[in-house]
């Protein structure tokens, strides 16, 4: 779930506006960007570009990697659960944060009595992010296979070359393009069609889908998201972001339940959530652990590494979609997953 984009010679940036700015940073003369580099200050830059630094605790940052790789799948088949008992996806996530906030209540209560401006402004941008990019993402999940979602995410490393290519002329290497190539054949395996044989059409049908397009989306949003975390993780500590992004996340996710549901179908939502205590309470867990472990290994590795290993959760969510759906064509949907994931590896590692 998250963007960083190689722009010359300077290693990894984080976004569209970032890699803007960066040109001008290097040398260039684009016009306009001064107000855009206050958002992305130099010191962050090698929070996105450097290694991890030296005394970390390595099981810890394998645990948490692992346990995001797990977590992430695990809450997709309990958001399909919820939306196959007519549950809405924004109050799906308004409820998820509702747990979450009052699990951190006593850390919001032991944080530091003010933070830098520069917090406020990203956790607030990042806030807005996050729900609607998982408001997409439960839709996506409600009306399409977990088997064809979970491997669409190997698009994100595509999506982060694309500006740059645009904007500054950075064609990909022979790594990189065959890095493309292998997500696009990969995907055209995740696709029902009939023959056997891979056809390009099987594309066609695929970007077809509504719940891929959704999928499509919610993967521009969270890659947006993860700029803003990462900066907001920047001017405060794991546990402090973390608490915040689940209470601002209720709070937004509330107004738009309130807006968009309207009270008559608020109250059918209780309803639901009456009848499926438990799916909610376990819902809420394994987003805690995902959103949480996302963090810690953020803070401690290069964008770029998290991305590849975070990759690998699409073959857990072949296996789930197979377990407790039943999904269809099992070999081929896990074949198309391993060859989107070499994928994606392959574009991060030629960076």
């Amino acid at each position: 779930m998250y963007v960083h984009i190689q722009t010359r010679k300077r290693g990894t940036a984080a976004f569209l506006s970032f890699t803007v700015a960066e040109s001008r940073f290097a040398g260039g003369k684009t016009g306009g960007a001064k107000g855009v580099r206050n958002l992305f200050p130099p010191a962050s830059e090698a929070a996105w570009t450097a290694g991890p630094r030296p005394g970390h605790n390595w099981p810890m940052i394998w645990f948490c990697v692992f346990a995001r790789i797990f977590a992430n799948p695990c809450s997709n088949v309990l958001q399909k659960m919820l939306t196959r008992n007519a549950a809405h996806p924004l109050f799906v996530i308004c409820a998820t944060h509702a747990l979450l906030s009052l699990a951190v209540a006593p850390v919001l209560l032991s944080s530091p009595a003010s933070l830098p401006a520069e917090f406020w402004r990203n956790i607030a941008i990042c806030t807005l992010l996050n729900v609607a990019g998982n408001a997409l993402l439960v839709q996506a999940v409600k009306l399409s296979d977990l088997s064809v979602l979970g491997p669409i995410n190997a698009f994100k490393a595509i999506v982060s070359l694309l500006p740059g290519a645009l904007l500054l002329g950075e064609i990909p290497g022979a790594a990189g393009l065959s890095g493309m190539l292998l997500i696009f054949a990969g995907a055209g395996f995740l696709a029902e069609r009939e023959a056997a044989e891979w056809r390009p059409s099987a594309l066609v049908r695929l970007f077809r889908d509504p719940g891929v397009r959704y999928r499509f989306a919610a993967l521009v949003l969270s890659a947006s998201e993860a700029v803003f975390l990462k900066q907001a993780l920047v001017a405060s500590s794991p546990m402090t972001t973390f608490a915040y992004w689940s209470v601002l996340g209720f709070g937004a996710s509330l107004v738009a339940v309130a807006v968009v549901l309207g009270k008559q179908r608020a109250g059918q939502e209780l309803r639901v959530f009456g009848a499926c205590k438990s799916t909610y309470l376990m819902l809420f867990a394994t987003t805690g652990v995902m959103q949480l472990s996302t963090i810690v290994a953020l803070e401690q590795l290069k964008v770029g590494y998290a991305l590849a290993l975070f990759q690998t959760s699409s073959l857990v969510s072949v296996l789930l979609g197979r377990h407790f759906f039943q999904e269809q064509d099992f070999a081929r949907r896990m074949g198309g997953s391993l060859v989107m994931v070499a994928g994606a590896m392959l574009i991060v590692a030629a960076r």
